[in-house]
C-alpha cells in the first residue's frame, strides 16, 4: 500500500473510535477515580515495604 492509501485507513480508523466514544457518567467516573487512588496507594505501600526492608537490612 502507498502512503495516501494507508493515511486514508488511518484517518478512517480514527473517525470511527470517535464515533463509539462517549463521555463517561458520574458513576462510571466515581468507580474509575476509586481503582486509580487504590492503585496509586497500593504503588506506594510497596514502595515504602521495600523502602524499610532495604534499610533493616542495611542495619
Amino acid at each position: 500500500m502507498n502512503i495516501k492509501a494507508e493515511l486514508k485507513d488511518f484517518l478512517g480508523q480514527c473517525k470511527r473510535v470517535i464515533k463509539v466514544s462517549r463521555k463517561p457518567g458520574k458513576e462510571e467516573y466515581i468507580n474509575f477515580a476509586k481503582v486509580t487512588g487504590a492503585g496509586i496507594i497500593l504503588i506506594g505501600v510497596i514502595g515504602f515495604i521495600i523502602y524499610i526492608l532495604t534499610i533493616l537490612i542495611n542495619l
